[in-house]
């Protein structure tokens, strides 16, 4: 009795490891191609994947491109060899998760930028914020160093000396106002803020606000300037940064025909790496 019930631990425990995440390493499918998968935020990361699939197709390489809704699982599911490669963050962020979380990730390619923008249905420009006004953000620290030196180019704000990217609220030194910083919001909740009215103004990753269908050009009153704006990364584990089907992902997503398709396809609110 105690050996059956050995064994069927011992295939419980087998069971278990072969659920784990699947190394997607080098897969082939029936035609030969060779398969990647490849996770991303919906709008835009996700659509322009799919435009480069035709292409991707030529080269003999089968993309499949997985949806994530948040920040937080694309580099999770890459840790677990879920996927291939992840395409949805910034230096900033890359840079913040590995040192929070112990990734060993890699960049291998900037594809394009969005610049964070700031959104209001009562102002039509930062100038006109009152005193006091509510400022919602997201509760990622990597956006604060790119989003409030927005407000301080602006002139409301004056930061700590030499803060940079990573600025945060705290380093704020002068805020003759008092705008009321709010970093309370997941960035993926940020464009239904906006909708419902909360706050004088909301500031928006461009991926939340296409998604959202929030109105960029009626609604936005401030932007990062185009010299600043981080790019967006495809990032795959280190070790894997040579294999030539992550290679040859990254040659089409930075080609001429995909930089022309971001650029026409979203008129400047995502603008091409190449620009």
């Amino acid at each position: 009795m105690k050996k059956l019930l050995s064994l069927i631990v011992a295939v419980f425990v087998l069971a278990l490891a072969a659920c784990g995440g699947t190394d997607t390493t080098k897969e082939k499918t029936a035609d030969g191609k060779t398969k990647i998968i490849v996770g991303a935020s919906a709008v835009p990361h996700a659509e322009i994947l799919e435009a480069a699939k035709p292409l991707l197709a030529k080269k003999g390489i089968d993309l499949e491109v997985k949806v994530f809704q948040d920040y937080v699982l694309p580099n999770v599911a890459l840790k677990e060899k879920e996927i291939d490669a992840n395409y949805f963050q910034t230096p900033g962020y890359l840079d913040l998760e590995m040192e929070k979380k112990g990734y060993d990730f890699v960049s291998i390619g900037e594809v394009h930028k969005e610049p964070i923008g700031i959104y209001s249905k009562k102002y039509k420009s930062l100038a006109d914020l009152p005193e006091g006004a509510k400022i919602i953000m997201s509760n990622s620290f990597s956006d604060h160093g790119r989003i409030l030196p927005i407000f301080e180019k602006a002139g409301l704000i004056k930061l700590k000396e030499g803060v940079g990217a990573n600025a945060r609220v705290e380093d704020i030194v002068e805020n003759p106002k008092k705008l009321d910083f709010s970093t309370l919001i997941e960035a993926k909740l940020l464009a239904t803020s906006f909708k419902n009215g909360e706050g004088d103004a909301v500031v928006i990753n461009t991926n939340y606000a296409l998604e959202g269908k929030v109105d960029i050009k009626k609604y936005g009153i401030a932007f990062e300037g185009s010299d600043v704006v981080p790019s967006n990364l495809v990032v795959v584990r280190k070790g894997d940064e040579k294999r030539k089907e992550l290679q040859t992902l990254v040659d089409v997503l930075q080609s001429k025909e995909i930089q022309d398709f971001i650029q026409e396809k979203y008129q400047g609110a995502v603008i091409p790496a190449s620009k």
